[in-house]
Formats: structure tokens, sequence, C-alpha cells
């Protein structure tokens, strides 16, 4: 609902800045994160209870042609983390995920991009504690009730303490933080590259054919990037972005984080999913790949403890409770600057908008934070369900990216911008179409429920909008600049019940996945020129 705001410091289209005192809150962030830093929360976050679950379900979805979903997917994400570098070093502002749409098409669709990542964000927090705690089970099975996956009061317990492990990490001082993340994300590395190791010392080649290596076809391995958990596991670069506003030289630090993330991060998912197709043994495979999800629920332990290597195993164990852990510790701390920026938007309650002046800190943030992530580990459906929303949530914030930088540059011409994509004339409309596809791929029942409730948010705050108090921008200009969202919501919502991803399949494959690429094109295009029109154009200066 539509909250108070301030519209302080702008930097107007000449590029002069006007300085204003900083009255958002008690205090202001701290620059205080290095590269190295800023990179291992990129890694840190990537690497969570994604690689931990991902490889078997998506060999039963695309068989050993899912090697080709990792590479799809961290070809997108790439893409979107090039774009992102212009916004980021161009606009270093916390919680940046929600503010660059502001920026280039107005408070609403900041409002719609709030709304969504912070669902997002603070389910993240509470998928990775259940992970944690569904892996420890493995040693104490007392966490998990038997025969199922919920858990028992100590499990719950168990992980309500983590949650306020993280929120005690993130309350004091993001160097707190940053060390504990550095520390925890060594040993991180270090499991998933003996997995690796020790994997393929059990290689079989046969393995890839056997079945034949693309069993399922193309769409099994369209369908294994959204459905197998191989976006979900990749989207780390959203904290980034979070946390710009405390980096040392942003213009330079966060470009190179970002894609120094993306590239090692897919290297190492790639040849994980090598060596785990590599290894089963080849009995296992006489009926197929659709049951390996089944044999292999925890897929590295249960592979080590079939190939007789149970001191790996205990490895993975030990890793699936801290990897999962320092994830959501690192979205603990990402979280509390959402909800920072949605509130600076003016369309979030203002008390978000405070900082601690000792610890530079979003405190009332950081509270919001904690319960919203005790409240997500109540029952909820599984972690397969979970991931396909939160990935689809999480690529339609990602979307915007290429959209705002072509609105801004339109719009904004002159904005100093120290890093330049390239090619954007290729890579924007390319990279938007990539992310409507992982949308679409995630199938009718995630699509329909997901981008249908974003369209009753914005009904919502076209009802409320006159409470917003923008000084430049009026109702009418705000949703002349969004519409282009809703009809893309509108749009995958109709192809999606008509495709062959959970649909009714009056649109077949691949025809339905080339009809997609083809409408969204437009979308891009329209969403490019309904930006905030260049007179009526403010860039807030660095007010943090």
């Amino acid at each position: 609902m539509p909250g108070q705001g301030n519209t302080q410091g702008q930097l107007t289209l000449d590029g002069l800045p006007l300085q204003t005192p900083n009255t958002s809150g008690e205090g202001h962030f701290k620059q205080q994160l290095s590269l190295t830093d800023l990179t291992f929360i990129g890694l840190g976050a990537i690497f969570g209870s994604g690689w931990l679950f991902a490889a078997s379900h998506v060999s039963a979805i695309a068989g050993p042609a899912g090697i080709f979903s990792w590479l799809l997917g961290g070809f997108a994400v790439l893409l979107l983390g090039i774009v992102y570098c212009e916004l980021g070093a161009a606009l270093p502002r916390a919680g940046g995920v929600v503010r660059y749409p502001v920026f280039s098409h107005g408070p609403l669709l900041g409002y719609l991009m709030g709304f969504v990542t912070l669902i997002a964000f603070s389910s993240l927090i509470a998928i990775e504690v259940v992970a944690a705690r569904q892996y420890a089970a493995a040693w104490f099975p007392s966490l998990t009730e038997a025969g199922s996956s919920n858990p028992t009061t100590i499990g719950w317990l168990l992980q309500f303490a983590l949650l306020c492990l993280f929120f005690g990490l993130n309350y004091y001082s993001v160097r707190t933080f940053a060390r504990a993340n550095n520390l925890i994300s060594i040993f991180k590395f270090i499991v998933p590259l003996a997995v690796i190791v020790v994997l393929f010392t059990f290689f079989n080649p046969q393995n890839l054919t056997t079945q034949g290596f693309a069993p399922f076809g193309l769409s099994g391995v369209e369908m294994a990037v959204s459905a197998g958990g191989v976006i979900f596991a990749y989207l780390g670069l959203t904290p980034i972005i979070s946390v710009a506003s405390e980096v040392r030289n942003p213009q330079r630090t966060i470009p190179i984080a970002l894609i120094l993330s993306v590239l090692l991060s897919t290297l190492i998912y790639v040849l994980l999913q090598l060596a785990f197709i590599g290894s089963i043994p080849i009995e296992m495979l006489a009926n197929g790949w659709q049951g390996i999800s089944q044999a292999f629920s925890l897929p590295y332990r249960d592979i080590a403890l079939a190939l007789g290597v149970g001191w790996l195993a205990y490895m993975v164990v030990a890793d699936a409770v801290i990897s999962p852990s320092g994830c959501g510790n690192i979205y603990m701390n990402a979280t509390p600057r959402v909800i920072y920026a949605w509130a600076r938007t003016g369309t979030f309650f203002n008390v978000f908008t405070r900082i601690d002046s000792g610890s530079g800190i979003p405190r009332p943030a950081l509270w919001l934070t904690l319960a919203l992530s005790v409240f997500w580990t109540l029952p909820f459906p599984s972690w397969e369900v979970l991931i396909n929303v939160v990935s689809a949530a999480l690529v339609l914030s990602y979307a915007i990216a290429p959209v705002s930088v072509a609105a801004l540059r339109r719009n904004a011409p002159d904005m100093p911008r120290p890093f330049r994509v390239r090619c954007f004339a290729l890579l924007g409309p390319l990279s938007f179409i990539i992310a409507a596809l992982i949308v679409y791929w995630s199938g009718w029942r995630t699509v329909s429920w997901l981008l249908g409730l974003q369209i009753v948010m914005f009904f919502v705050y076209i009802a409320f909008g006159r409470m917003v108090p923008t000084q430049h921008l009026s109702l009418m200009q705000q949703v002349k600049s969004s519409l282009w969202l809703i009809a893309f919501y509108a749009l995958i919502i109709v192809l999606s019940y008509l495709g062959s991803f959970g649909g009714s399949g009056i649109l077949k494959h691949p025809y339905d996945t080339l009809v997609v690429a083809i409408s969204t094109l437009g979308i891009y295009y329209w969403g490019a020129r309904t930006g905030v029109p260049a007179a009526q154009l403010r860039l807030e200066e660095d007010d943090e």
C-alpha cells in the first residue's frame, strides 16, 4: 500500500547535481566493501541450496543434455548481469533492483518490482534454512518428520535459530556480515571442487548416450532452466546490486564482481552436472532418466554413498548445512536494502528509510526481513515448487533492467556512464527475450498466479496512487509509462495457457517459444520508448 516518501537530492538531465542534506534516516550507508567482498557475496549467493539439489532434477527433466541447461542459464544471467553493470556503475544505489525502474519509468514500476522482489528475497532466506535443516536431518533424523520433509518442533526451532543468527550478523555492521561471509565461502567452494574431482574418477562416457543424449528433446533442456532449479541456482546477482551504496569504488568494482561471479559459477555448475551424469552406475539408467531425482533426492550425498565414498558424503552433508546458511545470510543482508529502496520510492512505509547512524544498517527494514523470513518457514509447498516461483519472481525483476537501460539512454543520454554496454542494440532486446522465455518456461501453474497477482497490485496502486507524494510525475504519466509491463504480464499469461509448458498445448513446441520471443520483442521496444519523458526525468543524487 502506498506510504510516505521523500524527493530529495536530484540530478537533472544536464548532469549537474543539486546537493541536499540527507534526511531519509538517522544515518547513511558506509562504503566498506571491497572487490573480494563483493565477489564472494555474488558467489556466496549463487552457491546456496541450488547446487545441492538441482543436479538430479535437471537430469530427470533433460537427461545428459541438461549440461546445456546450465550453459543457457549462465548465458542468460551473464547477459542480464552485463546490463546491470551499466546501471550499477552509473547509479550505485542501495536496493538498485527496485530503484532503477523508478528512475526510468516512475514510482509505479518501482512499486511493482518492490513487491515481487520482496516476496522473492524474503522467501529465499527461508528456503535456504529449510534446505540446511533437511540435509542436517541426515545426521539428526529428529529434525524432520518421518516419511516427509516437514520439520519437527526441534527442526523448526533450529531454522528459527539460524534466522536469528543471520539477523545478529547483519545487525551491527556490514563488515561483520562480510567477514563472516568470506570465511563461509572458502569452505563452500572446497566441497564442490572435491565433488568434481572425485566423481570424475568414476566417469563413464556411456552414460551420455545410453538413453540418448537428449531423451526429452529441446523442451526438456528449456524446462530444466526453470523447473530443474538451474536459474534458481544462478540468482546471486541482485545481492551485489543491493549493497551498491556500500562498495568502495563502485564504478569499477560492481561490473568486475558481477561478471566474475557468473563466469566462475557457470564453469563449476557445468562440471558438477557432467560429473554427476557420468558417475551414475549405468544399471540405474535401465529405465531411463525420469526416476533419477527420486533415486538421488540428495544428489551428491546419495551418489557418493552409492559409489562407496563415505568421506565425500560426510563432506557434502557438512557443506549442505553451511552453503544454504551462507546464502541465507547474504539474503538477510540484501532484503533490508530492497525494503529500504522500496520505501525510498515513496510507495512503501517511510519508517523503512531509516538508517542507524552508528552502524550504517537500515535496522527497521532488517526487523521486517526477520519477520517475513520466519513467516515463510511456516508450512508451505516443497522446495521444488518454491524454487520455481522464486526463480520466476526474480527473473521478472531482472527482466526490467534492459528496458530501464534503453529508456535512460533515450531520455538521459548525458548521464555519466562509467561502464557502457557495447552492442546494446543487440544485447538489450536479446536479454529481455531470454528473461521472458525463462518466466514462460516456469509453466502455467507458476505464471498464472504470480503474474496475475502483479496485475492485481497494479490496480491497487491506481486506486491509492494519488496518495503517493511524487512531485514531478502525475498518476496518469506513471500509468502510461508502466502499461507495457502489464501488457507483458497479460501476454505471458495467455501464451502460457495456450502453450506446452503446463498449459493446454494448443501452441506446440517449439512454436510457442518462437511466439513468446517475437511478441516480447515488441514489448521491449514499447517499454524503451515509454519511459519517463526527458523534461520530467529526475535521478536522485547519492543520498545514502
